[in-house]
């Protein structure tokens, strides 16, 4: 990985971990901060045309032979593979990216490897691992990657060129047994479960059945093979199982897929058998499981990790999570019944996570012991995570489904999911949990390698080598000044839930760097004011967070977080469920020569107004990374905060960030760039009250006759880049649009207008304004991995969307390579393509199929050309069309707190450069602009 220091940092943390720490770990245990640590390569300092910066001595390279000794002169080599042919690959890239982050350096180095959905295996560069999906690279892996003509090439390969293999695929061939048979012919070490094991854990009604012969509780199932389907045996199922033949709700998924892609809720039999079909000839699964649907329970998931060594297993379940949904109305219950793929991976007021669950203690006594059972009777290996549901004590469960669930006197917990590979992105829940013991990302992710390493005595070199190095670091101390740097996300605005993604991913990022103290914080939800404006900036709070806390999905469940914390009562629940948790874990741990200790101390959150925060990053000298999307953290109020006090921080400055939150200034301002190819698109703005009051299709006709158009897009004036943006085709799309409005609706369901759309968030609360222009059609871009033209682009109207970043000083701001943006559903980009990992294909750079070379450089000075006439600062991110002969950008909007998670585009487009900015560079670049500016 380009610029990598290698070295580790030393941070001697209280022994007070989640409360007497000298109950949990062994004596003399040290905490210890262990993760990979990064300086600014010399061609990044060229590039802000800066000397070569060392943060004051404290990032410092440590040679091999210095950290490693005579004992251990070579890395674990690790095979990282992703990708496969469910439709979770996007998932496996994110979980594969987080691995690398979280592994690479100290001992440990990274080879990636990649699965398309043909089973063709690629070597492929770290790089790609930080495309949003797929998809971004399918179409061009022949010409990026080394190919391999099958998957025993690859084994092939594989038995040289690495010692352990990481299998990183969910869902089919990386849970089924498929990769783990392949690896197991050809004698490969790996991490995770067995072939055989795995065949049998994943088929979830083969799994069912087992659990139920073990004497576990598991629900009442049938399952459906091809499509042949018995209507009568169905109906005689629903009868069995004092179903309603009509309305009896179940839910219906893939015997063999993932635990979220292609669950349904079905309601009687005709539904049930209508949607089992539809599985089947989508071809996720021949194989379909109908299951009850528990009604008032309440669902939860556990980690359980091996702490064993070599062929002894010793599991142990970490602490578990409770999933809840939230019903907010205006939705079909049909559609909010189940924790699906949406709620799993996009960070939404629909689902909130409580760890430990709100459970009574003797209820994740039991769960705990069962699912370390479990995990030994089915010879699961290393880690895995297992499902099921708490069922409280006054469920009246009916007669039939207590037989089937194992009897009225256990009816207590119930399983349903084994899970192979867990999710492994940054906030998944093997982080949450591991985090509440006492594992940062990268101590988990290693005590995993060591756990498989262990089972192969070839390897044992690598464990005592490590021993080793923790030994020889204690002598190596950081110098120089450490730079205090606090990170804000959350606030009010509809984007608050990507803000709280992008403020993590910034703060795991930035947290690698020995020289910098990170203090993630969180800016408290209050949603008092109409538009998260700066309205109330007296009774703004903000919450210093530590480690554990900041895993959350959404802001109101961070702030949860924080009131439980401070909570009498549910913290001292919560310590006596750590303490216990820490001392299974030592128990096996202990023993290891390898294992350095926890390295999180269970800290409490700190509660500050939001001016005393400012003060307090004044007195602390902190430069504060603004990752607050729209409101007070994008329309220059927190900056003007900021600089009143002299507080540096990251971005554009006041009269910038002014300018670019509210759309038609952004329009005036640019205006008179037309002859330098820089066009603006005609606009109308309406108060959203008089609207709601006035005839729709008046509404509707006056705007097409002005703008000479068929079609309209609408969007708030003064919020972010993803939500409450909408076509509208028709008079009768506007009334919906303004309908749901009135409503407070949270979101509009995919195809409720008349043209094909996804979901479409809506703003809440609602604008003050409106923004109505014409719709920009562009040609539909085809990317497929599968077809023989696998990228099609009619170009009949010459016209491209694109987004892309800006970076560096006011005046000499460098773009850097635009991406086009391909819409996966309908005309607008969803919340989903926008930031969910595994989710919307952006193309960086754009293929010079659609864009000529010269086109694409006219499109970039004319980028620069906006952020200079904007005053535009350290980096920002600009949505345009451009015409892909001409070059001419049409400008839609411009970003000043654009996007940061894991996958977005200004992270694909800093490795797009020569040469590439991994996320600790870019980050870090962006910090060091803030403070360069400050002085």
């Amino acid at each position: 990985m380009t610029s990598m220091a290698t070295g580790v940092s030393f941070s001697m943390i209280s022994g007070k971990v989640g409360g007497d720490a000298n109950q949990v770990a062994t004596a003399s245990r040290t905490i210890l901060k262990l993760n990979q640590k990064y300086s600014l390569s010399e061609s990044t300092c060229r590039f802000l045309g800066m000397k070569k910066y060392r943060g004051s001595g404290a990032i410092r390279t440590v040679s091999k032979a210095v950290v490693y000794g005579e004992e251990m002169s070579k890395n674990l080599r690790v095979g990282l593979i992703c990708g496969g042919p469910s439709a979770e690959r996007g998932i496996s890239l994110n979980s594969a990216r987080s691995v690398l982050d979280h592994i690479e350096g100290n001992g440990i180095s990274v080879r990636c490897y990649y699965i398309d959905p043909d089973l063709k295996a690629f070597a492929i560069s770290s790089a790609q691992l930080y495309s949003n999906t797929p998809a971004d690279f399918d179409f061009k892996l022949e010409s990026l990657a080394q190919g391999f003509s099958s998957l025993s090439e690859l084994a092939e390969h594989l038995v040289s060129a690495v010692d352990i293999v990481f299998p990183v695929i969910h869902g089919r061939f990386g849970e089924d047994g498929g990769i783990q048979e392949l690896l197991e012919s050809h004698y490969i070490p790996f991490v995770g479960t067995g072939s055989r094991e795995c065949r049998r854990a994943f088929d979830k009604y083969e799994a069912s059945l087992e659990l139920r012969e073990l004497g576990f509780m598991t629900v009442p199932n049938y399952l459906v093979q091809g499509t042949g389907v018995e209507e009568s045996e169905i109906a005689q199922w629903f009868t069995d199982n004092q179903l309603d033949l009509e309305k009896g709700k179940v839910v219906v998924k893939p015997a063999k897929a993932g635990s979220s892609i292609g669950v349904k809720v079905a309601f009687g039999v005709n539904d049930s058998m209508k949607k089992a079909i539809e599985l089947i000839l989508e071809g996720i699964d021949d194989r379909v499981v109908f299951e009850v649907f528990i009604e008032d329970a309440h669902e939860f998931t556990a980690i359980v990790l091996d702490v064993g060594c070599g062929s002894v297993s010793h599991p142990v379940v970490l602490l578990p999570t409770e999933v809840q949904l939230q019903f907010h109305g205006g939705i079909d219950p049909k559609e909010e019944a189940i924790f699906d793929y949406r709620r799993k991976y996009l960070p939404t007021q629909q689902v909130t996570y409580h760890t430990p669950p709100r459970f009574p203690i003797h209820v994740i006594k039991r769960i705990r012991e069962e699912a370390s059972h479990i995990f030994q009777k089915l010879g699961l290996r290393d880690f895995a995570r297992i499902d099921g549901w708490y069922l409280a004590s006054n469920l009246n469960l009916l007669s039939s489904a207590n037989e089937r669930l194992g009897g009225p006197d256990s009816c207590d917990v119930i399983y349903t999911d084994i899970n192979l590979i867990s999710g492994m992105e940054q906030t998944s829940f093997l982080f949450q949990q591991a985090s509440k013991v006492g594992f940062s990302h990268s101590n988990i992710l290693r005590t995993i390698v060591h756990r498989a390493s262990s089972r192969f005595p070839h390897l044992s070199w690598y464990n005592y080598g490590y021993s080793q190095l923790l030994q020889d670091l204690t002598t190596l101390k950081t110098s120089g000044d450490i730079q205090k740097v606090f990170v804000i996300f959350g606030g009010d605005t509809s984007e608050r839930q990507v803000s709280v993604m992008s403020g993590t991913n910034v703060w795991i990022n930035l947290q690698r760097f020995v020289d910098l103290n990170v203090t993630p914080c969180l800016l408290s939800p209050s949603l008092s004011n109409s538009s998260g404006s700066s309205l109330n900036l007296d009774n703004r709070e903000v919450w210093a967070l530590p480690y554990s806390v900041v895993l959350r999905h959404t802001a109101e469940e961070v702030l949860a977080a924080c009131l439980e914390a401070v909570e009498p009562d549910r913290a001292l629940f919560t310590s006596v469920l750590q303490k216990q948790v820490m001392k299974d874990l030592m128990d096996g741990l202990g023993n290891q020569s390898w294992f350095a200790g926890f390295d999180i101390a269970d800290d409490l959150p700190r509660k500050f107004s939001l001016k005393g925060w400012i003060k307090l990053a004044k007195e602390a000298q902190a430069t504060v990374f603004i990752a607050v999307h729209g409101g007070i953290g994008e329309d220059g109020t927190l900056q003007a905060l900021l600089e009143d006090e002299g507080v540096s921080y990251t971005g554009p400055g006041v009269l910038a960030s002014r300018t670019c939150i509210d759309k038609i200034t952004t329009s005036q301002a640019l205006s008179q760039l037309s002859e330098f190819g820089i066009l603006t698109i005609s606009k109308d703005v309406k108060k959203t009250e008089d609207i709601m009051h006035e005839t729709i299709p008046n509404v509707w006709n006056e705007l097409i006759n002005k703008f000479r158009c068929l079609t309209l897009c609408v969007k708030p004036a003064k919020d972010g880049c993803s939500t409450g943006v909408a076509r509208l085709c028709s008079s009768e799309d506007l009334a919906v649009y303004v309908q749901a409005l009135k409503d407070c609706l949270p979101r509009i369901p995919p195809n409720t207008l008349s043209k094909t759309h996804g979901m479409i968030e809506m703003p809440n609360p609602g604008p003050e304004l409106l923004i109505f222009e014409p719709f920009v059609e562009t040609d539909e871009i085809i990317v497929s991995s599968k077809a023989k033209q696998q990228l099609s682009w009619k170009g009949r109207r010459r016209w491209v969307e694109i987004t892309v970043g800006v970076i560096g000083k006011r005046g000499s701001m460098h773009s850097l390579s635009p991406s086009l943006t391909v819409k996966e559903s309908g005309d607008i980009l969803s919340l989903e393509e926008k930031f969910q990992g595994g989710t919307g294909i952006n193309l960086t750079p754009p293929p010079p199929t659609i864009m000529s070379k010269e086109a694409l450089e006219k499109c970039k000075q004319g980028i620069e050309l906006i952020a200079e006439t904007l005053g535009l600062e350290g980096f920002s991110r600009i949505d345009a069309f451009v015409h892909v002969e001409t070059g001419e950008v049409l400008v839609i909007e411009v970003n000043t707190v654009p996007g940061m998670t894991p996958s977005t585009v200004l992270i694909q487009q800093a490795l797009a450069e020569h040469p590439p900015m991994y996320p600790p560079q870019f980050f870090r670049t962006l910090l060091h602009l803030a403070t360069q500016r400050a002085k």
